[in-house]
């Protein structure tokens, strides 16, 4: 080791600090420091040896601030550097030390350096000047010892700056001169500079004690800095650019202007958004808001019976009105025909009640993901998310890729959500029932702050209520109250009770459903998938019989007749030597299963005789269990000979002729079923009210319009020709039917959102009615208590999901079921109005900031001025935290915010949604006292800080399941075979087209039902050869598909990590 102390170059162990330790405790007087760059975070490095010192004089010269530093470095030597006046040292220099106190290490250490920095100025012990005149980039160190020392002092000059990389860190280049000539003409100089230069001792000091994150931050100081940060997005937004160009009475409201303004800003940076506001409170205008903003193309796919022009509230209407240029409107049913279409010109497709759109196997999915390829997708639905978390991730991957998405955190879709699917593994929905229901909710929660947050709107009517109630009431808007749902009881005598309990027990339990699972008795090796569709369409069967029982007994003897008559006319042409399967329609039947169209099912299945098999090609069992099927449709059909009443629709004439709402009010009536409908309306016509309108799936479009005209409180011409309308669930979506505000469900709502769509209709936006009532029916025994006939009715209810078993899901598509649960939403408000389940709302948080900025503007402006890394106390209840004290850290990479609390104890830290983490810093009292902070703060911290990066940057998701992406792996596997990639007869361009589709592939981009399609091709011994592997995709995938805008595809690097606040939880009461 080099024992020569004259040069300094932080090697070997010799630190510059360490030299300046050592001289400074031996009897050094004064310090003189003369540099280009000082930074205070590495003041700590001295300050120990600098405490004996009596007085520290440092002068600086050009930006001490990292960023003006590297300019400098990298700057032409020629260059010169902007000359500054006094003035603007004083006005420059809080912003650069507040640059360099944000970037500095986060420890004990350097606070205490920085807190004795601040002592020393006040005291006059230590002073800082800055010199104006002229380029300083001098490193110049004067030390001078008391009289009588040894000498006089010394000088160290060289390349290091006074900061921790130039005292330690650096390989620098410093000599130490001890000639007392050197000595003299160094200080000479530090005074003649001294003597010129700008005394900011006091800057530093303001900037410091109020300014930097070790300014005494009040709590409440420091939650609206989370505020106002966190909300940043929403704070720029200006609903003035939202558009001008409104139809006459068009009323322009807040929260549907801003949820355009937002929506904008999110399709910019995602590529999608859906705009998911509960029932009724203008969707479709907002959309038209938004195209009228984008002012380019657009395509807008919607149910047909929402592109009605004689539709006021259909969607070319409204387009129309809002006079949106370049629009297209396209029915769901044609996606097959637009593919052929060149689409090229739009640039933005509006898809109206996207959760039709919940799979992602299907071929219109796979129809519709070529639609939007490349384009920005509007997601228009007030129920999104109907059965499971899989309904949200198919509809993202309209925009996002499934495993590259632009979303922060979540590059991997498909493994977050297969994640999620995972968590409910081997958990029964009956047996473990309170953990199942608890991880449905954390999935939930999951789901929304991880991922929908950043791409959704959704605001509930209670919210837009409280939070834009002032500007509703300007505009003489109200909505009305909705009241809990009225259960209406029908009474089965001993007869029917048994009849129908002996029904039920008989489709449930004894009833096979042969005739819809044909091929599972085929012999040899069935194909898994065929069996699997096979044994679903049996269990949708059964749910479609259970539906019709319960909604009339005129639906469900119509449909056991047509049960009765394909049994028996299979079962005839099995003794023929004939069997015909229907695999060509089988997507079509799931469809008209999901619209409850058993009639269209049954003209389906006999039209469509395409395929026929030989008998002797099937077990024996399967004509026994057809004729044991048939037989047990036998039994019911007999039982059914003792019904001579039907006790439900008595029940509801006499409500309908004594009930003082029903009897004059207009009333709209609905049911799943037809028959049901045609039922209804005919009674009602013969025995109660002439003027009786019925809609089903089969109706005329004139007659459509005269729902409009009747029913629509917008409608220019309104007529009274009818008080009361029957109708199945195709007017459940995209009509307004606001002159009523009766809705009744003649049927049970098994699924709420159903029930939410139906409500919909009646409780929208200009309502003139102050209450919404809603009437349900429920069947039950005889008897006078109004108690007990409701639990008889919920042990009906218990009865059909326990006999249902594990097929109860499909007839509420819910995840959580259980017929407590479901009895008590049914009569829930919160349920008829969608707004069950959405709690826990930014709204709140977001109206208190705004507040702020626009009558408190000089705190707000203070507010932004707080520097990242603010720091307070909050003394939160004890029961808030489990263990304390606590550090939560707020922290933002980009677009993402994460919060995370650490409060040691051998916990790990713990992730944080916003709404907590905002509740547990909002200060009860608003002049809350800042605590003192103690040094266990940062060992705290950084633990918050190391949470965050392995959350970050490790690979957080598992790869997704094989079994979900079979099809894609096969794909990849042959691509990347090496007899493909080099294949010498492939141009450049099939090269490349082979390299696009693999992209594709890997992102998640292609469509399931084509990766099954081309995987099943591939798999064919005729294209073993790259040339047929080459011809197979160009013939399969569609060109749009890798004409992705690669803001889709590409993930984007990672932004700085920056920690915006953290707090110091004292438990406290």
């Amino acid at each position: 080791m080099p024992t020569d102390l004259t040069f300094i170059t932080n090697e070997h162990g010799q630190h510059l600090r360490d030299r300046f330790t050592v001289l400074l405790t031996q009897n050094t007087r004064c310090f003189d420091c003369l540099v280009g760059y000082f930074f205070i975070s590495g003041f700590h490095q001295l300050h120990p040896a600098l405490i004996n010192t009596e007085q520290i004089r440092i002068l600086i010269g050009i930006n001490t601030d990292r960023p003006t530093a590297a300019l400098i470095q990298s700057a032409p030597a020629q260059q010169e550097i902007p000359l500054e006046s006094s003035a603007r040292v004083h006005q420059q220099l809080p912003a650069t030390i507040l640059n360099e106190l944000t970037a500095a290490e986060d420890s004990a250490a350097i606070e205490n350096g920085v807190t004795q920095f601040v002592a020393w100025i006040q005291s006059g012990k230590l002073a800082i000047r800055a010199y104006p005149s002229h380029q300083l980039h001098a490193k110049l160190y004067v030390l001078t010892f008391h009289d009588g020392d040894r000498d006089r002092g010394r000088v160290i000059t060289g390349s290091s700056n006074f900061t921790a990389a130039g005292l330690v860190d650096n390989l620098e280049f410093n000599v130490e001169l001890k000639n007392r000539a050197d000595y003299q003409f160094a200080l000479d100089k530090f005074n003649e500079l001294w003597a010129q230069a700008v005394d900011v001792s006091a800057d530093y000091v303001e900037t410091i004690t109020k300014h930097s994150p070790y300014a005494p931050f009040t709590p409440y100081e420091l939650y609206l800095k989370l505020l106002a940060v966190y909300f940043r997005r929403e704070l720029t937004l200006t609903i003035d650019d939202v558009g001008s160009d409104f139809p006459d009475g068009f009323k322009q409201l807040q929260y549907q202007a801003e949820a355009v303004a937002s929506a904008r800003k999110i399709l910019d940076e995602y590529g999608g958004v859906f705009l998911a506001d509960v029932v009724g409170l203008g969707k479709t205008y907002m959309a038209a808001l938004l195209a009228q903003q984008l002012n380019t193309p657009c395509l807008i796919i919607a149910p047909p019976h929402l592109l009605d022009c004689n539709n006021p509230n259909a969607w070319p209407t409204v387009f129309r009105d809002f006079g949106v240029r370049g629009h297209h409107c396209e029915s769901v049913g044609k996606l097959a025909a637009l593919c052929t279409q060149d689409l090229r010109k739009f640039t933005t497709v509006f898809i109206d009640e996207s959760h039709r759109f919940r799979s992602d196997s299907t071929q219109s999915y796979a129809q519709l993901q070529q639609i939007c390829a490349g384009k920005r997708v509007v997601l228009v639905s007030a129920t999104p998310l109907n059965n499971s978390p899989q309904d949200i991730l198919s509809q993202i991957k309209l925009f996002q890729p499934g495993r590259n998405s632009t979303i922060p955190n979540v590059r991997n879709l498909d493994a977050f959500f297969a994640k999620l699917r995972r968590r409910l593994d081997g958990l029964d929905r009956q047996r473990d029932r309170a953990e199942y229901v608890r991880t449905v909710q954390d999935n939930a929660r999951d789901i929304r702050n991880k991922v929908l947050k950043y791409v959704m709107i959704r605001r509930t009517r209670t919210e837009i209520a409280k939070y834009y109630g002032a500007d509703l009431a300007r505009q003489g808007i109200r909505f009305p109250d909705v009241a809990d749902p009225t259960p209406l009881f029908y009474q089965f005598n001993a007869t029917e009770a048994r009849v129908f309990d002996d029904t039920m027990y008989a489709l449930t339990q004894r009833f096979r459903y042969t005739r819809y699972m044909q091929l599972t008795y085929r012999r040899g090796e069935a194909d898994a998938q065929v069996i699997h569709s096979q044994r679903n369409l049996a269990a949708l069967m059964k749910i479609l019989l259970v539906k019709r029982l319960e909604s009339s007994f005129a639906a469900f003897r119509a449909t056991l007749a047509r049960f009765i008559t394909t049994y028996e006319r299979v079962i005839t042409e099995y003794h023929n030597g004939r069997v015909f399967i229907s695999k060509r329609h089988s997507g079509k039947i799931f469809d008209l299963l999901d619209k409850d169209d058993d009639v269209g099912i049954a003209r389906l299945l006999e039209a469509d005789q395409a395929e026929q098999l030989a008998a002797a090609d099937f077990m024996p069992t399967f004509l026994t269990d057809l004729e044991q099927d048939l037989a047990v449709l036998h039994g019911v059909r007999d039982g059914w000979q003792l019904m001579t009443r039907d006790p439900k629709w008595e029940c509801f004439r006499a409500e309908l002729q004594q009930s003082p709402l029903l009897r004059t009010a207009k009333v709209i009536i609905f049911t799943e079923s037809q028959e049901t409908a045609a039922y209804l309306a005919a009674n009602i016509r013969d025995q109660v009210e002439s003027r009786v309108l019925l809609v089903t799936g089969e109706t005329a479009p004139c007659v459509r319009q005269a729902v409009i005209a009747n029913f629509d409180a917008k409608y220019h011409r309104p007529k009274d020709d009818y008080r009361i309308l029957v109708a199945t669930d195709i007017l459940a979506e995209g009509v307004n039917l606001h002159r009523a505000n009766i809705v009744v469900n003649y049927d049970i709502p098994w699924n709420p959102t159903r029930l939410i769509q139906r409500v919909g209709r009646v409780n929208r936006v200009g309502s003139a009615f102050e209450r919404i009532h809603t009437y349900n029916f429920f069947p039950t025994d005889e008897g006078n208590d109004l108690i007990k006939l409701r639990e008889a009715a919920e042990a009906k209810i218990h009865g059909f999901i326990q006999m249902l078993g594990a097929d109860a899901r499909l007839l509420t598509d819910d995840e959580e079921i259980v017929s407590h649960d479901l009895f008590t939403r049914w009569h829930s408000k919160e349920t008829v109005t969608g707004e069950a389940g959405d709690t826990d709302s930014e709204l709140p948080f977001l109206t208190e900031i705004r507040a702020v900025r626009d009558q408190q503007p000089a705190l707000f402006e203070r507010i932004k001025r707080l520097p990242n890394k603010a720091r307070s106390t909050r003394q939160v209840p004890i029961a808030a935290v489990s263990t304390m004290p606590a550090v939560l850290s707020y922290f933002r990479q980009g677009q993402l915010d994460k919060f995370l609390m650490s409060s040691g104890a051998g916990a790990a830290p713990v992730e944080l949604d916003f709404v907590t983490a905002a509740t547990l810093l909002k200060p009860a009292d608003l002049n809350e006292v800042r605590q003192p902070i103690p040094q266990r703060f940062y060992a705290l911290l950084e633990q918050n800080k190391t949470a965050f990066i392995t959350a970050t940057t490790s690979d957080i998701e598992p790869a997704a399941a094989p079994r979900d992406h079979q099809h894609e792996h096969y794909i990849v596997k042959r691509l990347k075979d090496k007899t493909v990639r080099r294949c010498p007869q492939f141009t450049a361009a099939d090269a490349q087209f082979i390299h696009d589709v693999l992209r594709l592939v890997e992102a998640g981009l292609l469509p399931k039902a084509t990766a099954k399609t081309v995987a099943a091709e591939l798999k064919s011994p005729a294209n073993l050869l790259p040339m047929n592997v080459l011809a197979v995709l160009r013939r399969l995938i569609p060109a749009e598909l890798l004409q992705i805008d690669r803001a889709k595809t590409v993930h984007r690097p990672s932004a700085p990590v920056e920690v915006i606040v953290s707090s110091y939880l004292i438990g406290g009461e």
